[in-house]
C-alpha cells in the first residue's frame, strides 16, 4: 500500500532515482505497484522454499521477475558511479592476470570491465534473464550457470584467486548463506580471496521496500546482515575477513592512494554497528547509520576474506 502522503510523481521519481532509472524513460504508477506486489510475493515463494527445490524456485522467480517487469533490464542501470565503482573493485583485487569468479553477475557490467582489464573471468547466474544475453562475445569472459550457494558443484575447487559478489548475499535464502561461504572457500586457491560486497542492515531496507517507506524487508532482499554476521560465516569457512577501508573518490584520484583492507578496521566497524543496532526506532537508526558515515562508517559492506 502506497504511503497516504506520497503523491503519484513522488512515486515515480523515488522509484527512477533508487534504479537508477533515466527521468525521461516510461515508468508509471501502475508498473511500479505491480513490481511491488510481485516482489512480496515471490520474497514468501523463497523463503518458503524448500533445500531440495531451491534452486528451481529462485530460477523461476527471478525468470518471472525481469521477464514481468522487463524495464528493469531495459532501463535500471549500474548508477552514475559505475567507473569509480568498477575501479574500486580493481583496485582491491590488483593486478591481472588473475582468475576471477563472480557469483551473480546480473547484466555483467562489473566483470565485463574486469575481462577488459586482462583478468580471466568467469561470470555466473541463475537464469538467463540476467546473463549471457547482456555481455556475450567478451574477450576473456565465459558464461556460466550456477545456483549460487553450491558453487564447487558446478566448477572445478582449488581453481580461482579471486571470488567476487556484488551486491548478491542478501538475496540468498538465510539457510545457504553459510553453505555459500563454504564452496566460495572450496573454489579458492590457498591464499585466494572472497571480496564481497552486500548492503547493510542498519542502513535498510535496500530493496524496493525503501521506495514505499517500509521500516523492514518486503521485497526479495531475503537477509541483510552486518559485519558481525559476515565475519562469522567467514572465519566458519576458514577464510581470514578484513574490511575495505575506502576515501572518498575525489580524495582517492588526488592522493593516489590505494585501498586498504584491515582486521583493525572491521573491529572498529563492528564496534560502531553494535551501538547502531542497539537503536531500535528505525527512522532513527537510518539517520545515526548516516552521521556515522562521517567517522568512517559505510551503510554498504564491502569485506575481503582470505582462505587460509
Amino acid at each position: 500500500m502506497i504511503n497516504a502522503k506520497l503523491k503519484k510523481t513522488e512515486l515515480v521519481t523515488l522509484y527512477k532515482k533508487f534504479y537508477y532509472i533515466a527521468d525521461d524513460a516510461h515508468v508509471t504508477e501502475d508498473m511500479i505497484l505491480s513490481h511491488w506486489e510481485l516482489e512480496k510475493k515471490l520474497r514468501i515463494t523463497l523463503l518458503e522454499s524448500t533445500p531440495e527445490r531451491r534452486w528451481e524456485a529462485f530460477d523461476d522467480a527471478y525468470s518471472k521477475l525481469y521477464h514481468e517487469l522487463a524495464w528493469l533490464n531495459e532501463h535500471t542501470s549500474a548508477g552514475d558511479d559505475h567507473g569509480a565503482q568498477a575501479s574500486l573493485w580493481h583496485d582491491v583485487i590488483g593486478d591481472a592476470p588473475q582468475k576471477i569468479y563472480e557469483v551473480g553477475s546480473g547484466k555483467g557490467e562489473l566483470i565485463t570491465y574486469l575481462a577488459k582489464q586482462g583478468f580471466d573471468c568467469t561470470a555466473t547466474e541463475i537464469t538467463r534473464e540476467r546473463g549471457e544475453k547482456w555481455s556475450a562475445d567478451v574477450q576473456n569472459l565465459r558464461w556460466d550457470n550456477s545456483d549460487g550457494i553450491h558453487l564447487s558443484e558446478f566448477t572445478s575447487p582449488n581453481t580461482y584467486d579471486i571470488v567476487l559478489s556484488n551486491q548478491v548475499i542478501e538475496h540468498m535464502h538465510p539457510e545457504d548463506v553459510a553453505t555459500h561461504f563454504d564452496h566460495v572457500s572450496k573454489l579458492l586457491k590457498k591464499g585466494g580471496r572472497y571480496i564481497f560486497s552486500t548492503p547493510h542492515l542498519v542502513d535498510g531496507p535496500s530493496d524496493v521496500s525503501r521506495v514505499f517507506g517500509c521500516g523492514e524487508l518486503k521485497g526479495m532482499h531475503l537477509k541483510e546482515y552486518n559485519y558481525a554476521e559476515l565475519a562469522s560465516f567467514s572465519t566458519q569457512a576458514n577464510l581470514t575477513p578484513k574490511a575495505v577501508w575506502r576515501l572518498p573518490n575525489a580524495v582517492r584520484s588526488r592522493l593516489e592512494t590505494k585501498t586498504i583492507t584491515s582486521s583493525m578496521y572491521l573491529s572498529y566497524l563492528k564496534w560502531c554497528e553494535r551501538f547502531l543496532l542497539a537503536t531500535r526506532k528505525h527512522r532513527r537508526r537510518v539517520q545515526f547509520a548516516k552521521l556515522s558515515r562521517f567517522f568512517f562508517f559505510t551503510g554498504n559492506v564491502m569485506m575481503v576474506a582470505t582462505k587460509d
